[in-house]
This record gives C-alpha cells, sequence and structure tokens, in this order.
C-alpha cells in the first residue's frame, strides 16, 4: 500500500495505482476524456492533468503511479486554466455544433467537461474543414466531425474485444478513424459487438437504434442478464416510456466485465415478430381471441384425462430462454404432477460439472485449446477473452469438427480437423504432436473450451492430465439449469395424444414445427406469432425476456438475476402465472423449490 494526500485528504491505495483511480476512490472528481476504467491508462487528452508538489510540470492523473508521501492538487487556478486551454483546442480542431448533435444536453463528455470548467464559447477559431462521416454500417455510425481522437473506440476494439478492426490514417489535425485499410464501416472485419459506440464520449459513434430516443436524463437504467446464451452477459437496459431505447454491457458485471456481443446488445433492438397480445383458442378451424379463463380451461380439460398415461399422453418442451423458476415450474407441472416421461427442453443435453470462475480464468488463460466450439457466432464474449489475450503472447489451438468450424482456424497456432466419428481419438493424441505439446508446455495458466459433447469425456482427462480448467460452452441461456431439472432428453412427441410448448420468447425452428405437425392436440405459450403458434389449438401470450424476473444458471455454475425493465401487455402473463395457473386447473400444487441449494 502506498499512503499519498489528494486535495489534503490522506488516502492509501495499493501500489501501481494511479493518481486518477487515488482520487476516484475517496470522490475527488478529475475529468477525463480518454480515460475508462476498462481501459490501459492512455494519457491522451491532458484533461486529467494535476499539481504535484516538486514536480516542475502538471501531471497527467490517469497515468502517474501514486507514490508514498506524494501531496497532489487537483483543483488549482494553474490546472484549471490547462483544462479550458485543452478544451478549447479539443472544440476548436472539429466541427463541435453542440446544438446539432444527438447527444448534447447531458450525454456528451466533452460537453460536460466544458460546462465543468465554466465555458460557455471558446477563443480559437474553429477548423471548418468538413470531415467524412460512415454511415454504412447496420447498427451504428461513424461521424469525424465529432470525434476528439481520444482512441477509446480504437483501444476497446483491441484491447477488449480483440478484433483489432478500428485505427487511424493521416496525422495531426487531419487524422482520423478509419475500420482496417479504410474499408466502409459496413464492408470492414467489424464484428458488430457495439462496444467502440458504448465507450465512445461524444457523439462521433451513434447507435442507430437508440439515437434522439431520450438523454440521460430521461431513461432508466435496468440492470438484468442477457438470455443469449450460456455466458451469461450483464446488460443495461436502457429504458422511456415502457420500451426499449439500447441495450449496454454493464461495466460492473464479473461475467463480461461490460463486453457485449452483436446478439446481446443490437440483435433484440431489431426484434419485427408479432407480438401475441391475448389467449387464442381453435373454433371451427381457426384460431380465435379467448379469455384466459377460457384457454387455461380448454387445456385442462384435455390434459387432466391423461395425466400419467406415459407414452401414449402428454409430450411437454421447453425453451432454455426461460427463467430457472420457470423450468421449474413447468418440469413439475408436466412431470411430477401429470406424469409425463417426455418433458425436456429444446436444447437436450448433458449436465457438465461447472467450477466458479471459470471464465476468470480464459480471461487471464496463456494457452487456450478450442474443441468443437464456434466462437465466432455463438459465446462470442468467450471467443473475446480469447482473442484479446493473443497479442500478449498467448497461444490457440483449434480442433474443428468436420461438420462445423470454430471460425478461429486463422488466429491459431495450431488447427487441426477432426474426422466425423474420431473426434475423442483427436483430441486425446493431440500431445503427440511436437507443436502442440510445445506450444502447452509452456503454459501456466491452459484452458480447455469444448462446444459439442463427443469431445466431453477426452476433454475431462486431458485438463486433469495438463491441470487446465475444462469449460463447455454448449447451450443457451439457461440450459445447464435445464439440465439439472433434468429437461435433458431429445424430444419425441410422436404417439402423443397432447403436445404442450413452452416457448417464451424462443425463436422457432423447422424442425420443431415438424415435430408437432399432426399432433392431436397442441397447446403454446409465446410471446411471438410463428409457425407453431399457427398449428396449435390453444395459445397463452406470455412475457418476452425484457419484461421478466427471475434467475439464470451460466455455464460456470453463478446464479444470476434476470430484472423487468419493460412491463408487459395488460393482458400477457409470466410464464410462471401460466404454469400455475394451469396446475390449479388439474388440481395440483406446484412447490416453488426452483434452487435446489436452497430446497428441502
Amino acid at each position: 500500500m502506498v499512503t499519498l494526500k489528494i486535495d489534503g485528504q490522506e488516502v492509501a491505495v495499493p501500489d501501481g495505482t494511479t493518481v486518477l483511480r487515488a482520487a476516484q476512490s475517496v470522490g475527488v472528481d478529475i475529468p477525463t476524456l480518454c480515460d475508462h476504467k476498462e481501459l490501459a491508462p492512455y494519457g491522451g487528452c491532458r484533461m486529467c492533468l494535476v499539481e504535484v508538489e516538486g514536480a516542475r510540470t502538471l501531471q497527467p492523473s490517469c497515468t502517474l503511479p501514486a507514490s508514498n508521501n506524494m501531496v497532489v492538487l487537483t483543483n488549482t487556478p494553474k490546472v484549471r486554466e490547462a483544462r479550458k486551454f485543452v478544451l478549447t483546442l479539443i472544440f476548436s480542431e472539429r466541427n463541435h455544433f453542440c446544438m446539432y448533435c444527438p447527444v448534447s444536453g447531458g450525454d456528451c463528455e466533452l460537453q460536460n467537461s466544458a460546462y465543468g470548467e465554466g465555458m460557455t464559447h471558446w477563443p480559437l477559431q474553429p477548423n471548418w474543414q468538413p470531415f467524412p462521416m460512415d454511415a454504412s454500417h447496420e447498427d451504428f455510425v461513424l461521424d469525424n466531425n465529432r470525434c476528439i481522437l481520444c482512441r477509446r473506440c480504437i483501444r476497446a476494439c483491441g484491447e477488449l474485444v480483440g478484433n483489432f478492426t478500428l485505427g487511424v490514417e493521416e496525422r495531426g489535425a487531419s487524422t482520423l478513424v478509419i475500420a482496417d485499410l479504410g474499408a466502409p464501416l459496413g464492408e470492414s472485419t467489424c464484428i458488430s459487438c457495439g462496444t467502440c459506440v458504448q465507450v465512445c464520449p461524444t457523439g462521433a459513434l451513434i447507435d442507430r437504434a437508440g439515437v434522439f430516443q431520450g438523454r440521460e436524463k430521461d431513461v432508466a437504467h435496468v440492470k438484468t442478464t442477457c438470455p443469449g446464451c450460456s455466458v451469461g452477459c450483464g446488460v443495461e437496459m436502457i429504458v422511456r416510456d415502457n420500451r426499449l431505447v439500447r441495450i449496454e454491457g454493464d461495466w460492473d458485471a464479473p461475467v463480461n466485465d461490460g463486453l457485449l456481443c452483436q446478439i446481446g446488445r443490437f440483435t433484440p433492438m431489431k426484434e419485427t415478430r408479432e407480438r401475441l397480445l391475448t389467449p387464442l383458442v381453435r373454433k371451427d378451424g381457426a384460431l380465435k381471441a379467448a379469455t384466459w379463463d377460457e384457454a387455461l380451461g380448454a387445456i385442462a380439460d384435455k390434459l387432466k384425462p391423461l395425466a400419467g398415461q406415459n407414452g401414449a399422453g402428454i409430450a411437454a418442451v421447453t425453451s432454455p430462454r426461460l427463467t430457472a423458476e420457470a423450468l421449474h415450474d413447468f418440469e413439475q407441472l408436466f412431470g411430477a404432477k401429470l406424469g409425463s416421461p417426455m418433458v425436456t427442453s429444446l436444447e437436450p443435453q448433458a449436465a457438465t460439472p461447472f467450477t466458479p470462475g471459470m471464465l476468470d480464468a480464459l480471461k487471464t488463460a496463456d494457452c487456450v485449446l478450442v474443441a468443437g466450439a464456434d466462437l465466432i457466432t455463438q459465446h462470442q464474449v468467450a471467443g473475446f477473452f480469447i482473442k484479446r489475450n493473443l497479442p500478449k503472447g498467448a497461444k490457440l489451438i483449434v480442433i474443428d469438427s468436420a461438420d462445423a468450424g470454430s471460425g478461429m482456424t486463422d488466429i491459431a497456432d495450431k488447427a487441426l480437423i477432426a474426422p466425423k466419428g474420431a473426434e475423442a481419438q483427436t483430441l486425446a493424441g493431440i500431445v503427440t504432436d511436437p507443436a502442440i505439446a510445445k506450444l502447452i508446455a509452456g503454459a501456466t495458466k491452459p484452458v480447455i473450451v469444448v462446444g459439442k459433447s463427443v469431445y466431453w469425456d477426452a476433454a475431462v482427462k486431458l485438463a486433469t492430465a495438463l491441470n487446465a480448467t475444462l469449460i463447455s460452452v454448449q447451450g443457451a441461456a439457461n440450459s445447464m439449469a435445464a439440465a439439472m431439472y433434468k429437461l435433458d432428453k431429445p424430444f419425441e412427441p410422436k404417439g402423443r395424444q397432447a403436445v404442450y410448448v413452452a416457448l417464451g420468447d424462443a425463436q422457432i425452428t423447422p424442425a420443431l414445427a415438424q415435430q408437432i405437425e399432426g399432433a392431436p392436440f397442441v397447446a403454446v405459450q409465446a410471446s411471438y406469432v410463428s409457425q407453431v403458434t399457427a398449428m396449435a389449438d390453444v395459445v397463452l401470450p406470455v412475457e418476452m425476456w425484457t419484461e421478466q424476473e427471475g434467475h439464470y444458471l451460466n455455464l460456470e455454475g453463478r446464479w444470476q438475476e434476470a430484472h423487468r425493465g419493460i412491463n408487459a401487455p395488460v393482458n400477457v402473463w409470466s410464464n410462471e402465472k401460466v404454469f400455475e395457473a394451469l396446475a390449479e386447473r388439474v388440481g395440483a400444487t406446484l412447490d416453488g423449490n426452483w434452487n435446489p441449494k436452497e430446497g428441502a
């Protein structure tokens, strides 16, 4: 620990802490523009200059390590004069016309810094040269006229995501942020994670969906868990007037440290499916609006006589996007109470052991073996943790299945293709490859990431031999919870007299529609109209992910909370409420013990 004084206040911080972080730890505000808590100190904007006793000049507090007996002053006339001069230069360099900017009025860190220094104008003539805009990307816009060249976006793209798409061209006042070697953003190697947009301090990078939808003072932030995959990233829903304005990563979330992928940030904002707003019951061959009482009654009348008839009775399947509470109620109702042996989820898989902190191990791994896992299009944030460490010397070994690739072959130090049927043997035998053996031997923090179950047993043995952390990235949002409730068998509805499908807001697949086609009776609870609801006899409207409360179990066994950001339409129920009401109709009582750690 080191002890220093900041504005007369004694502060004790760990060795290596910067003066800026030391000041922030005791509530002393030092304005910054290029700094971000998740990025390495950069010292580019010079807004954070402070006086240090004994130093000849002002010092940038974001890069200055705190030392014992240091005396720091953060708000002297000399410091304030320097800040105003820095701001004057920044404002004069580009066309910062605040009245036309979508983040003006509280959301722009540059404008807020100027107001903080009492500035209402700048004495230097602005540079009237127009700078190019890039609107080629479907999710966001780059306006170089608003850019202050803090390089937060560039650093985030490399340091946090490991994609290294963004950079600069030209020099001095002509410097521009570009993608790749000057390619339009929409045609570049950008993976649409949106991290650059979230870290931008001005209006240079603008989220298309959220622009002009509300300033910070007009919106509410609701923290929840992304249901996109089993990583379980922490997100913030930005809401206004009971609608979703945009989605941001939660910088305080321990799982993802604020990172999101396209599926977590932008995909939900493009939802175009038709919402179900009232129960529907098939009458005279057509689905017609009904009351909840009528719809639940129609289902109960069909299910009660079929209870306990084993193979000839009921088949029930659910989406692993539902909360743990809903999955538990689903299993209780159709398995324990109605006695059906065919109660499962849309992503059957065997439960895999997990260890808390597995993702933390991935963040610091110096050698990663990826076997049968696509971390480019699925579980993308886990892929970010790998890619960003490669320039630091981490090694990557990839084993792709013959029928599916990881998307990481081009950046791997060594890549193999496992023949179909020989996946386990390929994984078990990699240590005989001299090149791979050398990569593994030099590692002190090895991690094995498995995507396909065919690799699992061999991966367990290899992880034990190498003393490596083993991570399974199979499954959707709550697949681990579904497996815990034994909802892990293949769905086989043929021969059943009734099929119940608890979709929630999940996307349906043609395979699911084909499986239930022709069933004597089909009941569906879902958020959206689909091919499956069209063939149902009864449809029950339920909440989507932004409207629900509950818990998710992520791939490392971490229970995480989901919180309601917007209220569901008036006649739309939660999944849990539907199961409870249906249980009452068939004369059953659900125990509510959704968490086995707290259960009897």
